[in-house]
């Protein structure tokens, strides 16, 4: 796709200025360098003539030349960011696809265990109640934006630094960072809450939505499979006890690494 020259932003203007003449004084100055060498025995009135050309040569071939290239790499990167945006992207919901949301989540713990540090943090699985019936009752197309309504409910309770992504139907999941169990607590409650108060009004009446919330949270290093393996339990408790509800647990002492009992220090 062509970037319209229109479109830039002072920053790229400046960007692509930069690049330009930069990249056209080099030239001169290695014209400049390779014509003085060849001619600097002849005479003044050659050499000075050949030092004229050296110069303009490369203002007149070098300038575009270095304009052009540089706008068309400006144009790869934009479509190469938008490749990378439209493979972690989920393209209903705009929030991170479950393969996005499961390689970053697992970058974190990866780098905490690396570093033998004390992670801290929970992980929340997050599931619509009675969905199907929503798709049955008012269509797909209703379904989708219900599914959007629940994305826009919960972002406003997350940090900066909190990830949001969909697992796949109607399944979303949080990674709260550095969280403690209090807070875990606090931002699963304000999103059930949150999205029990969105307005969804299919064919114009009101219509309520609802999730149940399962959470595991974790002190001490773990691994993503085993941290959705037991968040997800406590999801199914949650359905199982009416839905529209919450609920945290700990992870499993057993499933702390071994090294982490003696490897770091008090």
């Amino acid at each position: 796709m062509p970037v319209s020259l229109k479109k830039l932003s002072p920053g790229a203007w400046l960007q692509l200025a930069g690049w330009t003449v930069f990249g056209t004084l080099g030239c001169i100055a290695v014209s400049l360098a390779a014509t003085y060498a060849v001619f600097r025995n002849a005479s003044a009135d050659v050499l000075h003539l050949g030092l004229i050309e050296a110069t303009v040569l490369p203002i007149l071939l070098a300038g575009p030349l270095f304009f052009y290239l540089t706008l068309k790499l400006r144009e790869l990167a934009i479509v190469n960011h938008k490749l990378v945006v439209a493979a972690s992207t989920d393209a209903l919901t705009a929030c991170l696809n479950r393969g996005a949301f499961s390689t970053r989540v697992e970058n974190v713990l990866t780098r905490e265990i690396a570093r033998r540090q004390r992670a801290m943090g929970a992980l929340l699985v997050i599931d619509a109640d009675h969905f199907k019936s929503v798709n049955d009752r008012f269509g797909h197309a209703e379904g989708d934006e219900a599914l959007r309504i629940i994305v826009a409910a919960i972002q406003p309770c997350l940090r900066r630094d909190d990830m949001l992504g969909r697992l796949g139907g109607e399944e979303f999941a949080v990674f709260l960072p550095g969280v403690t169990p209090v807070n875990a607590a606090d931002i699963a409650e304000r999103i059930r809450r949150s999205v029990a108060d969105a307005p969804f009004r299919p064919g114009g009446n009101n219509h309520t939505l609802t999730v149940s919330v399962g959470g595991a949270l974790f002190d001490r290093p773990v691994m993503f499979e085993e941290l959705f393996r037991v968040a997800d339990l406590h999801l199914y408790e949650a359905k199982g006890a009416g839905r529209n509800r919450v609920e945290l647990a700990a992870m499993p002492s057993d499933m702390t690494p071994s090294w982490f009992h003696t490897g770091l220090p008090n």
